[in-house]
């Protein structure tokens, strides 16, 4: 049914250009919806450096070795895509305003991002690992807002690592990050034949979403921990995907959506035992795990959840209005992961493909719920690969696709500031 599957995507694409049209005539009118230009969060001012002399070429050349990168040997394949990647985040997200700019994101400095990013948190640590384990729960309320809304696994990284300057922790971001790519491809693999699987590596690769907000977020190196859990997931390891859930499940409390989405997945391909199976293993382990860590750290992870969802509250988040971004969410995510990923994905929702069925429940899950209201391009940026999962298998000129997220991310990356 080609033409069903179209009729829905297109229904999907129209409901999410209504969502921006009626997003932005509402804050022209007045009504603050919680960020610059809703559903988006960059916020617009064109601006451009010399560097930018670099980017562009940078993402010319790299879409005219699309066709060479493919035929590479499985591993040969994974190195240059981690390598592209690198590259293509760093020359992209210094376009604007340099190299100097790279970290300033994470800077703390009076104005900026860098006081509620993770940075300040570091001082808890003078009185030890252990006190913070113990007293998380208590410090979230004191804490900068990226950091009482995460577990302490990216802090214990952070003090562990002495990443405690904004250009250390930017390069760790950076070099953690860009291995989201080959473990796409790695976890495609799991699931289809190696010309999609590479097509799918490809599209992590050149996505707008990764890009921007996969240079200096966290989230960049929370979507690489997600897919350390995924791939074991999908690939039917089942204690093994569980046991990597429940310790990346420490550094991002979103993060156990990868076992919903494996659920689902499993659900509609392997039957209701299979997935019955899977959700009793990971649970099992999930919760073992936190309470052997409790009993070793004093880590109260319930404690942190409801201390979270406290700052959640009172924090900008509380004050987005429910009924716009259950609708303004998977917009901005969707439409800034690029717009032919987004189109692909809903064309395999419409022909009922397990892989599509199971990342648009969770999304559909999360909007429900309100987990999150807004700034979901980095957010959810972890969900990313499960979308271009769904998306790989209809790409049939992947030199094209790119060429179209590559243009996608380099105009918006000057007209509007990511920040990240």
């Amino acid at each position: 049914m080609p033409h069903a599957s179209k009729i829905v995507a297109g229904l999907g694409m129209a409901a999410m250009a209504a969502s921006v049209v009626i997003g932005l005539s509402l804050d022209a009118g007045g009504t603050q919806l919680g960020v610059p230009h809703p559903p988006f969060i960059g916020a617009y001012g064109p601006q451009a450096n010399l560097l930018e002399l670099v980017t562009i070429p940078a993402f010319v050349t790299a879409v005219a070795l699309v066709p060479g990168l493919l035929r590479l040997t499985p591993a040969l394949y994974a190195a240059a895509l981690y390598v592209t990647t690198l590259i293509l985040r760093v020359t992209l997200n210094t376009g604007r305003g340099g190299t100097n700019q790279l970290d300033r994101a994470l800077f703390v400095g009076p104005k900026g991002e860098g006081k509620n990013e993770y940075l300040p948190s570091l001082a808890a640590f003078d009185y030890g690992p252990r006190f913070v384990l113990d007293r998380f729960a208590e410090l979230v309320p004191s804490l900068p807002v990226h950091s009482a809304g995460h577990p302490p696994g990216l802090l214990l990284v952070m003090h562990y690592l002495a990443l405690d300057s904004s250009p250390r922790l930017t390069a760790f971001i950076l070099f953690a990050g860009a291995a989201s790519a080959p473990l796409t491809y790695v976890l495609a693999t799991r699931r289809f034949e190696e010309d999609v699987a590479k097509i799918a590596g490809l599209l992590a690769a050149f996505a707008p979403a990764l890009l921007h907000f996969g240079a200096t977020s966290a989230d960049a190196v929370y979507l690489t921990l997600g897919l350390l859990a995924a791939i074991p997931l999908l690939a039917g390891w089942l204690w093994l995907g569980a046991v990597a859930l429940a310790v990346v499940s420490l550094f991002a409390w979103s993060l156990l959506a990868v076992a919903a989405w494996a659920a689902i997945l499993v659900l509609a391909r392997d039957g209701l035992r299979a997935a019955v199976e899977l959700g009793l293993i990971t649970g099992a382990v999930v919760i073992g795990f936190h309470a052997l860590f409790a009993l070793a750290t004093g880590f109260d992870a319930l404690g942190t959840l409801n201390a979270t969802h406290q700052v959640y509250d009172i924090g900008i988040a509380g004050r987005r209005p429910y009924w716009y971004w259950l609708f303004g969410s998977p917009t901005a995510f969707l439409l800034i992961l690029g717009v032919p990923i987004a189109w692909l994905a809903l064309v395999r929702l419409g022909q009922a493909q397990p892989e599509a069925l199971a990342i648009f429940a969770v999304i559909a899950i999360a909007c429900v719920l309100g987990f999150t209201k807004a700034e979901t391009e980095r957010i959810w940026l972890f969900l990313a690969p499960l979308v271009i999962l769904a998306a790989a298998p209809l790409v049939r000129r992947p030199q094209l696709v790119v060429a179209l997220l590559a243009v996608q991310a380099v105009v918006y990356e000057l007209v509007f500031d990511t920040l990240w």
